[in-house]
């Protein structure tokens, strides 16, 4: 027993307390005069930096396809062998892959193949109920499960991929206080064995460039791990990226590397399985940040083009069409299903139910908004009834052929055309008693 130990007992002893039954609670204390300093011990060294420091929790995060889990697999695959520079250089070691979404069989396996991993000392793993068999690892319920076996198998790195789906069930992961209960006690298992604990994350869809903010769930999952990993594709250059959004123990500002997943080949018993091997192809001219940046703008564009086209559509419809028809005819301009549904609180749309087993119809909820996009220096291409409203002549006052109110959804029936009392010329009227024009003055008495 520690002399703290000794100190706490005489303190409750002292104050009363029955020391039979020692409380299941106390506090331990420790002078940082008895706690040895030691430096960062890295499992990457990249060029002399640390990037990913052993004893603690990594996270790699990206959307989906970017090669995040690839990325599990070439550190997996240099950790079996003993070639990834750092703390374990020259010295093979084992690794724990906890996969929850792939199969073993036809991904994972073929792709630590691929990677050229010593198969030998990659675990898959898995909880065991005595009642229910295989199931889930749920942490931090395991910890105690896992740190044994890692002890006893020499274990260097840890994959969770994903990381979210090993949190416990009852965890709402969208709360930092409770993501914490699974993380932090994680975080200490890590710093006791020595083992990198690297788990693999997704994207939410969120407006940031900042790779760590966009990881799903709660800020626990950015602010535990000691490092964190962006990456995302870089169709400018044809090839990925992979950018150190956050280094607690070493340079915050390492180059940025590009990457590729290149197909390759593997043999099996019952033919050949295709799978896609991580390369590093060096550092790269831009950051994870920067490429996050550029979609957001590209995606915005295309938002407000297919806005101004929403409108001039509905507008063509008197102001309404059944959302099959505009999705169809969007798809046949090109514009994607998504970007479509994104450009409908830009154009003033909203979805409405047509009645029991029909389907939805989108309406513009103010026919008198400009189609052009907020900020943009070229005219909105114009609807055909917008045109129309513009020359009365095209179809007499009334708007309609034969001077009938066929056309009712046209804008020169809902508004006829007039002269400016002041300069003389057509006008549209914003409302039935507007009389001039907005640069003509007020109107004459």
């Amino acid at each position: 027993m520690s002399n703290e130990d000794d100190a706490a007992r005489a303190f409750l002893s002292d104050a009363g307390v029955p020391m039979d039954d020692p409380p299941a609670r106390r506090l331990r204390l420790t002078r940082a005069s008895e706690i040895e300093p030691e430096p960062v011990v890295w499992a990457w060294l990249d060029d002399g930096e640390g990037r990913v420091p052993a004893g603690a929790l990594s996270v790699a995060a990206g959307r989906e396809g970017t090669g995040k889990s690839s990325f599990g697999m070439w550190t997996a695959s240099h950790i079996t062998r003993g070639t990834l520079p750092g703390a374990f250089e020259g010295r093979p070691r084992a690794v724990f892959y906890v996969a929850v979404e792939d199969s073993w069989k036809q991904t994972i396996v073929p792709r630590l193949i691929a990677a050229g991993a010593d198969l030998d000392l990659v675990y898959r793993v898995e909880a065991v109920e005595a009642e229910f068999g295989e199931t889930t690892l749920s942490l931090p319920q395991d910890n105690s499960l896992m740190e044994k076996a890692i002890t006893e198998h020499d274990v260097a790195l840890v994959v969770l991929d994903p990381l979210m789906s090993c949190i416990g069930q009852g965890i709402d992961t969208h709360r930092e206080r409770d993501v914490r209960t699974a993380l932090d006690p994680l975080a200490r298992m890590a710093d006791r064995t020595g083992a990198v604990l690297l788990g693999i994350a997704h994207f939410n869809k969120g407006a940031s460039t900042d790779p760590a903010s966009l990881i799903t769930g709660s800020g626990a999952f950015k602010n535990v791990p000691r490092a964190v990993f962006g990456f995302a594709r870089d169709d400018d250059n044809e090839c990925r990226v992979m950018t150190q959004a956050k280094n607690s123990l070493g340079r915050a500002d390492l180059p940025s590397l590009s990457y590729n997943i290149i197909s390759a080949e593997v043999d099996t018993k019952h033919g050949v399985a295709h799978v896609g091997r991580f390369v590093f192809l060096g550092q790269s001219t831009r950051t994870v940040d920067e490429i996050l940046a550029a979609g957001q703008e590209h995606d915005r564009g295309e938002r407000d083009e297919a806005a101004d086209w929403l409108r001039g559509y509905l507008m063509d419809k008197g102001g309404e069409a059944p959302a099959k028809d505009v999705k169809a005819a969007a798809q046949a301009d090109d514009i994607s299903a998504r970007t479509l549904q994104r450009a409908m609180t830009k154009a003033g749309v909203t979805s409405e139910r047509a009645g029991f087993g029909k389907g939805a119809i989108w309406r513009l909820t103010d026919l008198t908004l400009p189609t052009q996009s907020e900020g943009s220096s070229a005219s909105a291409p114009q609807s055909r009834h917008s045109r129309q409203a513009s020359n009365p002549g095209a179809n007499g006052a009334t708007g309609g052929a034969n001077g009938s109110d066929a056309d009712s959804g046209s804008l020169s029936v809902l508004f006829p055309p007039a002269k400016c009392t002041v300069c003389g010329t057509d006008m549209i009227p914003l409302t039935p008693d507007q009389t001039t024009h907005p640069t003509c003055g007020p109107a004459a008495a």
